[in-house]
């Protein structure tokens, strides 16, 4: 009479399909969080940009000019007023930096603000963000250094 020992465990076979559904899994879960990184990492900025905005409009009401006044105590455009210093210029706030935040352009009575992505970061190539004292919002969307293409003057997707 032969015995048989009875077998517990899995095959090579099943390990290896195992193994495969794995990878095949996250070979399509991984570009999707990628993707959804990259898209809270924008949210960031553009939550960072209207907090800024604010700021702006509060200097303006203290100071009734979106710049520093010039050394004669005037708001005037001559060339002596500088940009008011914001009060945090990288987003997010603290952690690793994934875009630099400006003014790009003030005068007494407008300015831009603009988050620029870190060279070389992964939001490198996700294109500048900017707000302006309207309240226009511009995304450049294929990173080509300018709002001139269709669909590139709000924030969404």
């Amino acid at each position: 009479m032969i015995r048989f020992r009875a077998q517990f465990g899995f095959t090579l076979i099943e390990l290896m399909i195992t193994v495969a559904v794995v990878a095949i899994l996250a070979s399509i879960a991984y570009p999707s969080y990628q993707a959804q990184l990259r898209t809270s990492r924008r949210a960031d900025a553009q939550a960072s940009l209207m907090e800024l905005q604010n700021f702006m409009e509060r200097f303006f009401t203290e100071n009734n000019c979106y710049q520093n006044k010039g050394a004669d105590g005037s708001c005037s455009n001559s060339g002596d007023n500088s940009d008011p210093v914001l009060p945090f210029t990288v987003s997010p706030r603290s952690g690793t930096a994934y875009y630099n935040l400006s003014i790009s352009a003030a005068t007494p009575t407008t300015y831009t603000l603009r988050a620029t992505p870190v060279g070389g970061g992964p939001q490198a190539n996700d294109g500048m963000l900017e707000i302006d004292h309207t309240g226009a919002k511009r995304w450049d969307k294929n990173n080509d250094g300018d709002f001139g293409d269709a669909g590139e003057t709000m924030w969404e997707k």
